[in-house]
């Protein structure tokens, strides 16, 4: 296992601007934040130009990225086009996991086993390993719903939001059927009032969770996702977490 920290982190600033501040913070791995609605690099984008995708993925950047973040707005056939384009790019910067949200709470489970179904056969293309998210307000905030995806889904594994099974109505939920299919950890603190704690403030066992996953044979990243937020010291936070991760590795 290894620490990173997702380009998201930073999201009013670009790409390049983004990871240099995580260098600086002395990351040496990041996840990228591919988000339409984002402001460092969009999925449409890399339809029409992957070269510039990859090239602004590359440039200037001391940092090794380790996973990819897909937030895709289209629909219909340009939905998946564009996951084809990030998975394309995904092969060519060496990142083996691509991390996919689920669908709204409320979608049919067969319809969203085939959007899964296609999305694990257009990564299996390029050598990419599809991760659902889990996240609150989604079919993957239950974790027996998120599992049953994976036994449905042959290839399909989980992006590990701890968070979700913290905070508000899902706080207390036990979560450990899904360790073994866990490909990438999404990592902040979290209690039962607070989705994004302060470090140490929240409800979040980092010795228990990573002891766990070492266990499962885990061997990805635990990458941090703090976004700024009011009266709170973000560097300082994000500093503080990395430096507790990396204190139980």
């Amino acid at each position: 296992m290894f620490v990173a920290a997702s380009s998201d982190c930073f999201p009013e600033l670009d790409l390049e601007s983004a990871v240099s501040r995580l260098s600086d913070l002395e990351y040496s791995r990041f996840e990228i934040a591919v988000h339409e609605r984002g402001q460092q690099l969009k999925p449409s984008e890399l339809v029409g130009d992957l070269d510039s995708g990859i090239e602004k993925c590359r440039a200037g950047h001391r940092l090794t990225p380790v996973a990819i973040d897909v937030g895709i707005d289209a629909t219909g056939d340009a939905y998946y086009e564009q996951f084809a384009a990030v998975c394309r790019l995904a092969k060519a910067l060496k990142v083996v996991t691509v991390c996919v949200p689920a669908s709204e709470l409320g979608t049919p489970f067969n319809a969203e086993v085939e959007r899964l179904r296609e999305l694990v056969a257009i990564g299996v293309n390029d050598g990419v390993v599809v991760a659902l998210k889990t996240q609150l307000g989604c079919v993957s905030q239950d974790p027996s719903t998120a599992k049953v995806f994976c036994d449905n889904v042959k290839g399909l594994g989980v992006a590990l939001d701890p968070s979700c099974y913290h905070y508000g109505s899902q706080a207390g939920v036990d979560y450990d059927s899904l360790i073994p299919y866990t490909r990438h950890v999404i990592l902040r603190d979290t209690n039962e009032q607070t989705f994004q704690a302060r470090v140490g403030q929240g409800n979040i066992e980092y010795g228990r969770l990573i002891t766990q996953l070492s266990q499962a044979k885990y061997n990805r990243a635990l990458s941090v996702h703090i976004q700024p937020a009011e009266e709170v010291e973000h560097h300082a936070e994000l500093r503080k977490i990395r430096l507790l991760l990396d204190s139980l590795l």
